[in-house]
């Protein structure tokens, strides 16, 4: 017998009337979220210091001095915490020939018929996209940001060197922004997904109709072929 690949720790069916599933531990919810607070709290810093235009938000933070000084040391809580969920999620979030065939649907789940799209894991094309994008951006943002990091690590590089870091640092964050921006739309697109990372669990319904195949792993107990 196959071991379920889609199926984490923490993952379990409860019948009754609705049937409920349980999606996420409470620690993923609070590792979530601690890191979706970093990233808001690095995106208004980062911006903030990005512009002269956008410099009256560093008053968020009690003025210049302290947003230069704060900014980096978030980055830091971001990657360790996005380190935890990265550990936690990887294995479920692995690309499957059942993502290429979704992703060559999306059409038709954007048109609103959702019954064309294949049967998938805990995790669709969509979402595999947005965890791997944010795992390359925060690599990025953490590498580039320790050696632009003036206080420690800028003897590391030359001023050249200093300048290229500097766009990769910023391309990276505009960048992981809108993938942000992607992933809370999704989360808000699709009732009932905001639920699983408040109270860790979906209705029976959601996931028949969005991740079916995650399902049937939960209740056969075993890997369900695409």
């Amino acid at each position: 017998m196959m071991e379920p690949e889609d199926v984490e720790p923490g993952d379990a069916v409860h019948p009754g009337h609705p049937v409920t599933v349980n999606r996420y531990r409470k620690i993923a919810r609070i590792n979530h979220w601690i890191t979706a607070t970093c990233l808001i709290l690095l995106a208004i810093s980062g911006l903030a210091l990005f512009h002269p235009s956008l410099f009256f938000m560093t008053g968020l933070f009690g003025g210049g001095q302290n947003t230069r000084a704060i900014h980096p040391w978030i980055g830091v809580v971001l990657f360790f915490s996005f380190a935890g969920l990265f550990f936690q999620f990887w294995r479920a979030n692995m690309p499957t020939r059942t993502d290429a065939v979704w992703l060559s649907r999306a059409g038709d789940l954007l048109a609103g018929h959702e019954e064309r799209m294949p049967e998938v894991g805990k995790y669709n094309a969509g979402q595999k996209f947005i965890f791997w994008s944010m795992t390359v951006l925060i690599l990025a943002l953490i590498a580039s940001g320790l050696l632009i990091w003036d206080q420690y690590f800028t003897y590391l590089t030359t001023i050249p060197q200093n300048r290229v870091l500097v766009l990769i640092h910023s391309l990276a964050a505009v960048v992981i922004i809108c993938v942000w921006i992607i992933h809370v739309y999704a989360a808000f697109w699709v009732r009932g997904t905001l639920r699983a990372m408040v109270q860790g669990s979906v209705t029976g319904g959601w996931a028949w109709r969005h991740h079916r195949r995650w399902l049937r792993e939960l209740v056969t107990g075993h890997k369900v072929s695409p």
